[in-house]
This record gives C-alpha cells, structure tokens and sequence, in this order.
C-alpha cells in the first residue's frame, strides 16, 4: 500500500506560510529626493530631501504644524505642482518634463480634496461637482446629470444643488470638493487637512466615509481607494490610517504603522496626537 508520506508534494506544499514570500503591492506614488516648492511663494522651498512611497491600498496620514507644507505636498502629489527637484512617479509614469496631454490619463489617476474645498463661487453646488465630467468627458449638463446626483446624496447636499458655495458652510464646501474629486473616480484619493475646523459630527462622517472608501464604496463601484490626508492633529486617524508620517525640519519623516506612531520618540508626533480638535 502507498504511503501518503511517499507521495510527491505539489510545488510550494512544502512552504510553511511563515517562510512564503510576500509580494510587495504595486506602488501608487513614489517620489525620490523631491523638493517641493510653495503654492503661494514661487520662490519659495518648502520641503527637500522627501522619500515616500504609497503602496496601492495604502491609507496614509501625514501630520504637521502650520504652515509646514501640508497643502504644497498634497498639490504635487496630486501633479498640481511639479517638483523643483527628485523624481516622481504616478503608478510608474514620471510626472516631470513632458507634454500634458500624455500625462493626462495617469494625472486623472488622482483626485484631490482642497483644504475649504476651493468652488467655484460662479457655478452651482451641482455645477462645481460635475465640472471634472463635463471637462474630461465632455459631458453636458444632462448627460453628467445621474452622476452628479450620486454624488450629491453622498455628500449629503441634494437639496442645496441649485445654491452658489458661499450659502453654504465651510464643511459643506469641503464636502463638495469631496463630491468633485470622486466623480473621476480616482485610484487615489488626497485630503489636504479634510477635518479642519469640524464638529464630532461631520468629523465622524467624513472619517466613516473614508473607511468605506478605502474598502470599496458602491460610489466607486466597490473598488478599494488609496487614501492620503494632511492634519495638524493626528488622534481622529490614529485607529483609522495605516501609514503614519510627519512633516518637520523641511522634509517628510516616515514614522511608520499605529505602533509606531503611538511609541514614536518624534515630540512633534506625539504634540499631534495630543493635539485637541477644535470645533467651530
């Protein structure tokens, strides 16, 4: 009789999961010894010397004080802005020199939430949502209309789709810009200090929101998004970002996962997560 020991395993049945080898997610963004300049100040060099990598999947959480670069290194992320210097790469494809329309497809890849949500002040609620589809799609008004309305219950502002942004509140607008950076549906999504200025309430929502986005909303027809914040209080992300960073001295330092963040030795780290929210 066959011994089941005797029998040939299958290929790998003798690696033990601790010993598999893991392989690396694709990356989303890289950069390479970037410098980033200012969205204000032509002249100005904000951050040098950053090395970050975003993996497909990612949920990052980059924390700084004021006027540390929080919304200069979300624009070049987003392909606002270019480097001044280092290399950046958008799912392999440099974002440097080059015409725009061939980087066009890859730049569409990214959505970006303002810090206020920045509208158009002469366009409509549902104007300002539908702007990315009747650009890039060449859309009407009534053909982005299904679309938009989507958009416009999940950000919770349908009944306010015919005002201008200045009757609505801050976070209103901010949730807007929300709706304006998903109707591309990006594979990665910036927020350039998303709960700024919020209440229990909305920082809830829009923490629930995220989650559900990085796991795959019906929205974004339940495909996982990758997700990157700017804040100046790192304790609303602490149980809900996976990557952890800080922005100090002029440059990006990785702190790394929730266990690092909460044992880093980095005082600035620790002076965010004690950081109090404050509600307006």
């Amino acid at each position: 009789m066959e011994n089941k020991r005797d029998r040939p395993k299958p290929p790998g049945d003798d690696v033990s999961a601790a010993t598999a080898q893991v392989v690396p997610a694709a990356l989303a963004l890289e950069m390479i010894d970037v410098s980033v300049g200012s969205l204000i100040y032509t002249d100005a060099l904000l951050l040098e010397g950053v090395n970050w990598k975003v993996a497909v999947g990612d949920y990052w959480a980059i924390g700084g004080i004021q006027a540390s670069g929080k919304s200069d290194l979300m624009a070049t992320a987003a392909g606002i802005m270019r480097p001044l210097a280092g290399s950046f790469r958008v799912f392999g494809q440099e974002l440097g020199a080059g015409f725009e329309h061939e980087l066009m497809p890859t730049r569409l890849r990214l959505g970006l939430v303002f810090d206020g949500g920045r509208l158009l002040n002469h366009l409509t609620i549902a104007e300002n949502i539908a702007l990315p589809l009747r650009y890039h799609k060449n859309l009407s008004m009534t053909e982005a209309e299904a679309q938009t309305e989507a958009l416009l219950e999940l950000a919770g502002l349908s009944t306010w789709a015919a005002r201008a942004p200045g009757a609505l509140r801050r976070n209103a607008q901010q949730r807007a810009g929300l709706a304006r950076a998903l109707a591309l549906k990006p594979d990665v999504l910036l927020l350039d200090n998303p709960l700024t200025g919020l209440d229990s309430r909305d920082s809830a929502w829009w923490l629930d929101l995220l989650d559900q986005l990085c796991a795959g909303h019906a929205i974004m027809d339940r495909r996982p998004v990758t997700l990157a914040v700017t804040a100046d209080n790192l304790r609303p992300w602490r149980e809900r970002a996976r990557q952890f960073g800080i922005l100090e001295n002029k440059t990006l330092t990785v702190i790394g996962g929730r266990t690092q963040l909460t044992s880093s030795a980095s005082p600035l780290a620790q002076e965010l997560l004690r950081a109090e929210v404050v509600e307006k």
